[in-house]
């Protein structure tokens, strides 16, 4: 979401801060000239906004992101579209659990290959 007008991009100051004292400096300053702003739709942004202020402010302390839950959303989006022609979605959940999981089986045919050292639930495999 963009917060808009009374402030312009504000949202990259707020996420690009240095730390949390910083980033609520800025959202309390926008916050404060968006509550007076004539635009009705500023205004009810900066009433969600107000709701979700600590949520922001965490976000900025610990640097974290919903980008990885939306790489796997789209993953799964992608294999739904190309599993339209599965007879059963027994095939369709088994190629989601290949795809968004950690399972790499071994193919028939191919070379056993090691997986690295301290990879979750990685098994040391002698050639």
């Amino acid at each position: 979401m963009r917060l808009p007008a009374a402030g312009g991009a504000v949202e990259d100051e707020v996420l690009r801060a240095a730390d949390g004292s910083e980033a609520a400096e800025l959202l309390d300053d926008w916050m404060h000239r968006a509550a007076y702003c004539k635009i009705a739709k500023v205004v009810a942004v900066e009433k969600k906004v107000r709701r979700r202020r600590d949520d922001i402010i965490a976000a900025v302390e610990l640097g974290i992101s919903n980008g990885r839950v939306e790489a796997i959303n789209n993953k799964i989006k992608v294999t739904v579209r190309m599993g339209y022609g599965f007879r059963n979605t027994d095939n369709l959940v088994a190629l989601l659990m290949l795809r968004c999981g950690d399972c790499q089986p071994q193919l028939p045919g191919r070379p056993v290959k090691a997986r690295k050292k301290g990879v979750k639930g990685a098994k040391s495999v002698a050639a």
